[in-house]
């Protein structure tokens, strides 16, 4: 199967079988979903599987990513008593774009090709040949210098402007990400930056509008989002996440990977305590017998080599949000979302080096996931199933044409001739 046809993305109707893939460095997840009334999402099969052949978001052993994602397909089809064919998929490290035009309207009425000239004026964008379009968001118009126009038309002014946020990623891994899925026998209906997924499931409707940031720290990579007026205006992916923590906690106490995520889980915080001393973990050594060749060591020595790793990863997410200019449009509401952000303490850490507000999110506008797989570590597969039927103000990205870096202008227009 190819990705070269014309297939455009589809609408999600009532009653119609939805089916999102998220392709993570710790796992591999599928929610197959059916659309109810108002455009409520239920969720009808789930499967799971441990990522293999993926680092920090990107494919690097195609036959065992293959294997991972066929699993995590097949166990959401028996559960959901349906067979999938086309799925939404997240795309790992987006590159946010900003982009401005104007042209000019001569104090006439604002049509419909107006809108199209203003948008087809913007040929200086150069996305470059190595990045693929994945999405394309008008974030504003402007008429005369006065910003903050949604719809223009209709409005009488000298001259119109437009300025768009559009997302692309390496080009090389948005194909190995659709040849992989290609290879499972299923087409990819349209690709999501998981920063975006994150945010449409996490954020609440108050937080969207008046300016927040999302952080969902993944096994391999964090990722940053910002949202304004209903509209996501900046992403950005951190390479780091929970995996970094316990290959730390691996090498600092010489104890193998599996049990240094054990450790992690049942033992780790994000901030250290006075009981910490007093509470015994044991350590199995690398190499020894487990019974045998376990260190009994204070809780407080894993805490210490968990907390710098923490601290190390907000502070890359603070300074990335002060070099954006997006800082002051966040103001002071943090969501804090994903597996790796469920440590005890990892909130009020948070807090501290990123002086806002922080709370723990989870998906929210979705339903049919028990507690187990409602938590924060399946917020991007959920922001998939919702950017489906969300049918947010953008140009579509069909699976085939994100591989591209062409055409970008004709597909511009497209979307206008379409949603305006």
């Amino acid at each position: 199967m190819g990705f070269n046809g014309a297939k455009k993305p589809k609408r999600a109707t009532r009653g119609g079988i939805i089916a999102a893939l998220d392709v993570g460095s710790t796992k591999v997840c599928c929610l197959i979903a059916r659309v109810e009334d108002a455009g409520a999402v239920r969720i009808v099969g789930i499967g799971h599987q441990i990522a293999t052949g993926v680092r920090a978001g990107a494919i690097i052993d195609m036959e065992a990513a293959e294997t991972s994602i066929g699993a995590a397909v097949h166990a959401a089809e028996q559960m959901a008593n349906e067979t999938i064919r086309d799925v939404i998929v997240n795309v790992s490290s987006p590159i946010s774009h900003g982009f401005n035009a104007e042209v000019p309207v001569s104090g006439q009425e604002v049509t419909e090709s107006d809108v199209r000239r203003a948008l087809a004026h913007a040929r200086s964008l150069q996305v470059g040949p190595d990045q693929a379009l994945v999405h394309a968001i008008p974030v504003g118009f402007a008429l005369d210098g006065s910003r903050g126009i949604r719809d223009p038309k209709g409005m009488y002014g000298e001259r119109l402007g437009v300025q768009a946020h559009v997302i692309t990623s390496p080009a090389g891994a948005v194909r190995n990400l659709q040849t992989c899925v290609a290879r499972c026998h299923l087409d990819i209906e349209g690709l999501v930056a998981s920063p975006y997924a994150s945010g449409l499931a996490c954020l609440v409707d108050d937080e969207m509008e008046m300016g927040s940031a999302c952080i969902d720290m993944g096994g391999g990579t964090t990722t940053i989002s910002v949202f304004s007026e209903g509209t996501l205006v900046w992403s950005d992916c951190i390479r780091l996440g929970g995996n970094h923590v316990t290959n730390d906690i691996a090498r600092g106490l010489t104890t193998p990977v599996v049990h240094a995520e054990r450790m992690k889980t049942l033992h780790g915080s994000a901030i250290t305590s006075p009981a910490d001393e007093r509470e015994m973990i044991d350590v199995p050594q690398v190499g020894e017998e487990e019974r045998l060749g376990a260190n009994n060591l204070p809780k407080s020595y894993l805490v210490r080599i968990i907390q710098p790793r923490l601290e190390e990863i907000f502070e890359h997410v603070r300074s990335r949000l002060e070099h954006s200019g997006y800082a002051k449009l966040v103001g002071r509401r943090v969501v804090l979302t994903g597996g790796a952000s469920q440590l005890p303490g990892m909130r009020e850490l948070a807090q501290l080096i990123l002086d806002k507000q922080v709370r723990i999110g989870r998906p929210t506008r979705i339903t049919g996931l028990n507690e187990a797989q409602g938590g924060p570590s399946y917020s991007t597969a959920a922001g998939l199933l919702l950017h489906a039927v969300r049918n947010p103000a953008e140009l579509p990205v069909a699976g085939h044409e994100a591989g591209a870096g062409t055409g970008f202008f004709g597909r511009v227009g497209l979307w206008l001739r379409e949603n305006l």
